[in-house]
């Protein structure tokens, strides 16, 4: 018996681009000590009054099916905060309640792209987001950026592709690299939408850690509200990322379609669930600033570090718990000094390479375990790049 063509072909025929990771968590499953700075996880866990909130909900009796949409309260909060956060008015009819995230990205292709439909996405990109877009039966074309532009796409180069294609995803600030687009990228971007009349997806589940200027909502400059999808979560702003809690931006009659979609997939998110969410949202800015603020304080650490020596280049980064830094002058490959590193100090980062071809010799590093451990791995990082750029 044979799997589907859809499944069998999800990854596109190479790597899922998690050998590194996997690698290492294998050294510590069998007893070894790793410092892992590779996936995008708080090294806190989720604040306990959201998961007594939870415990709350659960023993009121919230366990049964929940609303598919979800919880009008859970809606209305969300509505309120996009309003408030982005000027764009929004209410709860223009708002879906999703499993996480990831299941916002798939649903958002599912409902906007036909089977062999050209999805464009921009590269460096989100290690799942080609097989996302596998997944809802299109055809992903990547659009490559460049590191002398900070990875920040240029209009010119998405038209050239965008003749055929129905859907743009983009993703700021960004993961992989922490750059937040500017407004002049995010207008390029909308024109080339109005133009070649794309779907535009917006993934912005980091839109709360951003450090320097402003994170811009392409759903609000003129005329795109109409043709803008936005996902968020719940996982990076409220350190829920366990929960799976997330949604969907978008205009009513899409959202009802959603809605559908979701009742034949998904099914809804538990009420419990989305109770706690509810609660969480309630706590305000200064509460989601409080998650956010020991990435911004490690993010300056790591400039300090970084500026001490020249054998490690970083991308600008202004937003995200990562960085982007360029080991090219070690003559590796990211994937390459990624595995080097990871066999002689058991320090675990993740290959620019498994985050596309535009991040070839590039690393990525997740700002997510304390800070005098982070210091010493990152400055261990940059002696041994020093070291082999020395032995030329």
């Amino acid at each position: 018996m044979q799997v589907s063509k859809r499944i069998d072909t999800l990854l596109g025929g190479g790597s899922d681009g998690w050998e590194v990771f996997n690698r290492a968590r294998q050294m510590i499953a069998s007893g070894e000590a790793v410092t892992e700075l590779t996936i995008g996880e708080h090294d806190i866990r989720t604040a306990a009054p959201i998961l007594q909130d939870m415990h709350r909900a659960a023993m009121a009796g919230h366990t049964g099916y929940a609303s598919v949409p979800g919880i009008p309260a859970l809606r209305d909060a969300i509505a309120a905060r996009v309003t408030a956060r982005t000027g764009v008015e929004t209410r709860r009819e223009n708002v879906m309640i999703t499993p996480g995230g990831q299941a916002g990205l798939f649903a958002t292709h599912m409902a906007v792209i036909d089977p062999g439909d050209t999805a464009l996405y921009i590269d460096p990109f989100y290690a799942t987001y080609p097989g996302t877009l596998r997944g809802a039966s299109a055809r992903p074309v990547a659009i490559r950026t460049r590191a002398e532009d900070a990875f920040e796409p240029r209009a010119e180069d998405i038209a050239a592709h965008a003749d055929d294609a129905r859907s743009l995803l983009v993703n700021s600030p960004n993961n992989p690299t922490g750059v937040v687009y500017s407004r002049a990228t995010m207008e390029g971007i909308a024109q080339v939408c109005h133009d070649h009349d794309l779907w535009l997806i917006s993934d912005e589940v980091y839109d709360t850690q951003v450090w320097e200027g402003a994170h811009l909502s392409p759903r609000a400059l003129p005329g795109m509200a109409e043709r803008t999808l936005v996902v968020g979560s719940m996982s990076k702003s409220h350190a829920m990322t366990g929960s799976r809690i997330g949604w969907i931006i978008g205009p009513e009659k899409i959202i009802g379609d959603l809605i559908n979609l979701a009742t034949h997939t998904t099914y809804g998110v538990p009420g419990y669930i989305q109770e706690a969410a509810h609660f969480a949202l309630s706590l305000g800015p200064d509460f989601e600033a409080e998650i956010a603020e020991p990435f911004r304080r490690r993010r300056a650490l790591a400039h300090r570090i970084l500026a001490e020596q020249n054998a490690v280049g970083l991308i600008p980064s202004a937003g995200a718990m990562y960085l982007m830094l360029d080991v090219r002058s070690t003559g590796m490959s990211g994937e390459a000094f990624a595995n080097a590193l990871l066999d002689a100090h058991r320090i675990a980062v993740m290959p620019g390479e498994s985050f596309g071809a535009a991040a070839a010799g590039h690393l990525r590093v997740a700002m997510t375990i304390e800070d005098a451990a982070f210091e010493r791995a990152l400055r261990t990082l940059c002696q041994f790049a020093k070291d082999c750029v020395d032995r030329g």
